[in-house]
């Protein structure tokens, strides 16, 4: 419960965790909520500004936009919730096996992730998606590949202060298994940073999926993704601007709940934020 009280006073991160429920329960009750079918085409209502038939218009095909948006939600959640998964897991793995044996592992481990960082992850991203067929599997795949440096460096970080600690020293004394040790008394106490970089994590990867579909080697059509309403709105921009406007706003306002989410979580969940 004092989690929850401390989220409810925190402004910033209960407006961001408002947008991220919201974007949920649009997510979810897509097929109740959306007044049309987001692939049905429509030629006698193309760009149509608008309108109480259509509140966010038609695209090019006669499409409602609005539907296409809804649907499009649950590319953007289901991209970014298995891309940051991806990334927490080989985060996780790397970061514990460098923080909790050091030495030449620690080296070797940390080396490869300065390596991976040398690499400017977006191109990186471009290069293997262009090699690859463009597809949702693809997008999630790489970006939870090319993400998850930040998070083995925070493990390792944390499992380096807790190794230390007194509890930790009696396990290992009384003959516990690094298997244990690992699991049972390090992991739990050094999550809280990874939650909260998972959570900007997520915002992160909406963006990156958002922006390879702009680019066309993303989603691909007849799927919606706010990223290629983008486009289709970049190619009609003088004569149907609703069409960049409403996906646009929707990418603006996602991101930046699941930034003010994580950085309501930091405040709450790092106890040296608390001390200064």
């Amino acid at each position: 419960m004092g989690f929850f009280k401390q989220l409810l006073r925190n402004k910033l991160a209960l407006m961001g965790g408002i947008v991220v429920v919201i974007l949920f329960a649009v997510s979810f009750l897509a097929p109740i909520i959306s007044p049309y079918n987001p692939d049905t085409i429509n030629v006698k209502e193309i760009l149509m500004p608008p309108s109480r038939q259509h509140p966010f218009g038609t695209d090019e095909l006669g499409r409602d936009v609005l539907s296409r948006m809804i649907w499009g939600s649950r590319i953007s959640l289901k991209v970014g919730f298995v891309a940051v998964g991806i990334a927490v897991i080989i985060g996780v793995i790397i970061g514990a096996a460098a923080g909790y044996y050091g030495g030449w592992i620690d080296d070797l481990l940390m080396r490869f992730v300065d390596m991976m960082l040398c690499f400017p992850s977006f191109f990186l991203i471009l290069a293997v998606i262009a090699i690859l067929e463009p597809s949702i599997y693809n997008i999630m795949a790489v970006i939870g590949l090319t993400g998850w440096m930040g998070v083995a460096r925070l493990v390792r970080a944390e499992f380096l202060r807790i190794r230390e600690m007194d509890y930790v020293k009696a396990a290992r004394s009384i003959g516990a298994s690094d298997l244990r040790i690992v699991f049972r008394h390090i992991l739990p106490n050094a999550l809280n940073p990874v939650i909260v970089a998972a959570t900007l994590g997520v915002a992160g990867a909406i963006l990156t999926e958002s922006a390879l579909s702009f680019l066309g080697i993303g989603v691909q059509p007849p799927t919606p993704s706010w990223g290629n309403m983008l486009t289709a709105g970049k190619n009609n921009m003088e004569i149907a601007w609703w069409l960049s406007v409403f996906p646009g706003l929707a990418i603006l306002v996602t991101v930046l709940g699941y930034n003010l989410l994580g950085e309501g979580l930091r405040d709450i969940l790092d106890p040296r934020l608390k001390e200064r």
